[in-house]
């Protein structure tokens, strides 16, 4: 499972047990040789008949199951990937803590946190000491910050009772998380070329690209319709030269946010929509290496169009209290979303420390979730809250990060209790897949890269 703990305070997450749990499992007694000719294909994968709830799931040895067609086929393997678990090998913080605001100590008094405000205050030099923005953070900061630290010191013992967190970093390795160049191939750039492709009709037909077992897929297929794998197996998708892992029963439209009328030909409504904004701040105009959103055009995003009555959306929001503020205050009452409560991810080391001081001025170990609901028509959202709990305020989802860049932990499991089972999900500006989950973005398939996972065969 990927909830290690469940406590009043939250929830402790294993990332990385859950990307291995979605059943990234080629079947290849069912492979075609020669069936990858063109720069974009599919490598099909059959059906495994794999039981399968919210993500597949597969024996630990991999076996078929008696009497299944795979049974008659010759001894064959499987082979089946697992994410590089180097990635989530965070050891040590990446800036540390002072002693006395090491996690450890317990909680110290809010105090030490303004007197730390105040030491900065005294190193800078510019007249205006901090600007709005920065008051704005530090005033919420205070208002989260014993929240966070004793909910974080509970989900944390609790890992370490249970051997899944460990006290001493001693022993764990000190792998450099390299990412292969090539890893980066122009997904974002892929969708700026599919904007000349002559656009996508009204019918369902065309709407839709179900990955078969026998036919190549075109690009052009790949770039302009919602892809479907709707099979109990992993499949492999190669695009321009390079392999993606496309997850068991998962659907994927890869395009930006000019190209959105294919997800709506999809004709879906979803019960759960996440999405994580490309944020615009300085660094990121400054960088010029992620493409980013303003606040106007964020609200162009038809979440209304797409939204089942009382759906629940869920908006990653950074530390900068102008976003949040503009969630709340102008984003989902535009989508007629009524604001329910603020989560946070909290971020920790394999030792269970903040992977950055929790009073850092610069950046905080935490990231902000807002939960809100679709309003709609009275007796549809009764309807459909008949057996859901109520969504809580003041939840954490701590976990070790991936060191990739913005791969956010799964929601999945936290959300399990607060929606009806077999729900449709949607993930916007989504970077992976999830089974069970339809996702859209114009870098959709980046964490899908095989180079992010490790091959292993089975007998």
């Amino acid at each position: 499972m990927s909830v290690v703990h469940r406590l009043t305070a939250g929830w402790l997450v294993d990332h990385l047990s859950f990307i291995n749990q979605c059943g990234y499992e080629i079947c290849d007694s069912f492979a075609y040789p020669g069936s990858v000719t063109l720069n974009t294909s599919v490598t099909s994968t059959g059906d495994c008949h794999a039981t399968s709830t919210f993500a597949a799931t597969f024996s630990s040895r991999g076996d078929p199951i008696p009497g299944s067609a795979i049974e008659t086929e010759a001894k064959t393997g499987k082979t089946r990937y697992v994410f590089r678990e180097e990635f989530f090998d965070v050891s040590k913080p990446h800036i540390a803590a002072a002693p006395e605001e090491q996690l450890w100590q317990g909680c110290p008094e809010v105090r030490v946190f303004f007197f730390h405000c105040l030491l900065i205050l005294q190193k800078r030099k510019r007249k205006c000491v901090f600007n709005q923005g920065e008051l704005d953070a530090l005033e919420y900061h205070s208002k989260v910050r014993k929240l966070i630290w004793e909910g974080t010191l509970h989900l944390v013992q609790e890992g370490l009772k249970s051997g899944f967190l460990h006290h001493t970093t001693a022993e764990l390795s000190c792998r450099k998380n390299v990412v292969p160049g090539h890893i980066g191939c122009g997904l974002a750039e892929l969708c700026e070329m599919a904007k000349q492709f002559s656009a996508v009709n009204e019918s369902d037909d065309q709407a839709v690209c179900v990955l078969d077992d026998e036919t190549s897929t075109p690009e052009q297929d790949l770039l302009s319709c919602v892809t479907e794998n709707s099979s109990n197996c992993a499949k492999i998708v190669v695009l321009l030269g390079q392999k993606y892992l496309v997850p068991p029963k998962s659907s994927f439209l890869l395009s930006d946010i000019s190209c959105l009328q294919p997800l709506l030909n999809y004709k879906k409504k979803y019960d759960v929509i996440v999405i994580d904004p490309p944020w615009e701040n300085k660094s990121v105009k400054r960088s010029n290496r992620y493409s980013h959103l303003s606040s106007w055009q964020i609200k162009q995003i038809p979440v209304p169009a797409l939204a089942a009555p009382n759906c629940l959306v869920v908006t990653w929001v950074t530390n900068r209290q102008k976003h949040l503020r503009f969630v709340k205050d102008e984003l989902y009452p535009h989508w007629s979303v009524k604001t329910l409560a603020e989560w946070h991810w909290v971020k920790i080391t394999r030792a269970g420390e903040f992977v950055l001081p929790l009073d850092s001025l610069h950046k905080k170990p935490y990231e902000v979730l807002v939960l809100g609901r679709v309003q709609g028509d009275v007796k549809e959202v009764l309807r459909k809250s008949e057996d859901v709990l109520p969504i809580p305020e003041h939840k954490l989802i701590v976990s070790i990060p991936c060191s990739l860049h913005s791969h956010k932990p799964p929601l999945t499991a936290v959300l399990a209790e607060f929606i009806k089972p077999d729900v449709e999900c949607l993930e916007l500006f989504a970077r992976n897949l999830q089974p069970g989950w339809t996702s859209w973005g114009n870098e959709v398939l980046k964490f899908q890269h095989t180079d992010y996972f490790t091959l292993l065969q089975n007998e």
